[in-house]
């Protein structure tokens, strides 16, 4: 059964989900990468719109303007990990409660996403048409003079997903365990291989 949560969110509306799950999302989603998170962790500026227990995408949308109003194209996930020197300081000033991106992030991440009741997701690579379908509305554009990719815009979604969670708010890391899980397995392969060559 699919499961979809309302933003904004509460501890306990994700304090279930666990590395693994997959999910959808209702309501106000922002995008925001490397220029908008150093602006909050290292610069100290305030972000123009409140994240408190909502949801920020690693993305860089192409979008047009079209009868006065702006339309995405397509939104396509970022490496996620290219916000790790700035994500635990950016969970810990906004409150947001969601990062989605395009493959893991580190511990440092997922310190944080355990002492703040956050979560890491990843939205699926080659999808950004599928994403920009599951956009019902722009609602506003902010610090613009970051360039197309690397503002904020605030969009309207009634389903955005699948969402599979990478980090949770126990700080499990999916792809670090899956990392440590095949080298140990290589290792092994290698040793065994090497007893068949003696």
């Amino acid at each position: 059964m699919k499961k979809t949560l309302s933003l904004p969110l509460c501890d306990d509306d994700i304090s279930g989900l666990h590395a693994g799950d997959v999910f959808y999302l209702c309501g106000t989603l922002v995008t925001g990468r490397d220029e908008v998170y150093k602006r909050v962790a290292e610069d100290g500026k305030t972000l123009p719109v409140d994240i408190n227990g909502m949801a920020i995408y690693h993305a860089g949308p192409i979008v047009r303007e079209a009868q006065a109003q702006y339309e995405i194209v397509s939104i396509g996930p970022t490496s996620s990990i290219r916000m790790e020197k700035w994500a635990a300081e950016f969970i810990e000033k906004t409150k947001v409660k969601v990062m989605i991106g395009k493959g893991g992030m580190g511990e440092k991440t997922a310190a944080a996403c355990r002492e703040y009741g956050a979560i890491h997701c990843v939205y699926p690579g080659g999808c950004a048409v599928l994403g920009a379908g599951q956009i019902n509305k722009i609602e506003n554009v902010f610090w613009p003079e970051l360039g197309m990719a690397e503002c904020i815009w605030v969009m309207k979604t009634v389903e955005f997903g699948p969402l599979i969670v990478s980090i949770d708010t126990q700080g499990k890391n999916l792809f670090a365990e899956n990392s440590n899980f095949y080298s140990s397995h290589r290792e092994n392969s290698m040793k065994l291989a090497s007893n068949f060559l003696i």
